[in-house]
């Protein structure tokens, strides 16, 4: 089966893929259906068609590559604001080690005092 170079997506008036389809279609014929069908034939052949089709095409590349570009950019955006979260939260309970650390050495040498106070007679 030989696909058709040029399909149209809106108010479609025959819904042939092929040009066997197209080929029954026409051979059913229906005057209205074969003026349709060599309307379809003589617009796609023209040039401004075909650069218009063309231009359809890239358009629509583009508009792939901008969406994939700016989801690329959106996970990045979100990976950085998360590594910034982790980072604080990092710089959180590094402070807070290093007050427990403090802390645990207050806690020593008091308890060093004490034993010195308990040892003597």
């Amino acid at each position: 089966m030989t696909k058709l170079e040029y399909t149209f997506k809106s108010d479609v008036l025959f819904k042939a893929e092929t040009e066997e389809e197209l080929a029954k279609i026409q051979a059913l014929e229906v005057a209205v259906m074969e003026q349709a069908i060599e309307a379809y034939r003589h617009i796609t052949a023209t040039d401004e068609f075909k650069e218009l089709e063309r231009q359809r095409h890239y358009a629509a590349h583009n508009r792939a590559s901008a969406l994939d570009s700016a989801r690329r950019e959106g996970v990045e955006m979100e990976r950085e604001k998360w590594l910034s979260v982790v980072a604080n939260k990092d710089a959180i309970l590094a402070d807070r080690d290093a007050a427990l650390a403090h802390k645990d050495a207050i806690i020593a040498e008091l308890r060093a005092q004490f034993a010195n106070q308990n040892a003597k007679p």
